[in-house]
């Protein structure tokens, strides 16, 4: 299962398309750890590097501490970015996360449900 916290966003020094070491945590934000990510936990990620993105499931591992990339979406259509040194990596919820299916297929709508709102009460 994806874990999810909030306020989670780092810088990484990392180059390349490999594995990311997870840097100090972005001003206003907290590190993955601090969010209460643990060693082994399984995330929904966000790369951003000037314009390019990626967005993935990935592995956390507390030595470094570091991610290991599976991107299932990015600017280069779908495969790993090279990150340049100075990237945040974010985590989120992404689309596939909220997607449930009611036929046993493949999911195509995402149902939320809905409350009505008379004269200003719930």
């Amino acid at each position: 299962m994806v874990k999810r916290v909030n306020r989670a966003k780092v810088t990484t020094p990392t180059l390349g398309t490999g594995t990311v070491t997870l840097g100090p945590a972005v001003d206003g934000f907290q590190s993955f750890a601090a969010a209460g990510v643990v060693d082994g936990d399984t995330l929904r990620y966000v790369i951003e590097d000037s314009d390019a993105w990626e967005i993935g499931t990935g592995h956390y591992s507390a030595a470094g501490p570091s991610l290991t990339r599976a991107p299932s979406e990015s600017s280069l259509g779908g495969s790993a970015i090279a990150v340049t040194g100075s990237a945040t990596v974010f985590i989120t919820a992404t689309a596939a996360d909220f997607a449930k299916t009611y036929d046993g297929g493949a999911a195509s709508a995402v149902f939320l449900p809905t409350q009505q709102i008379d004269g200003g009460t719930a």
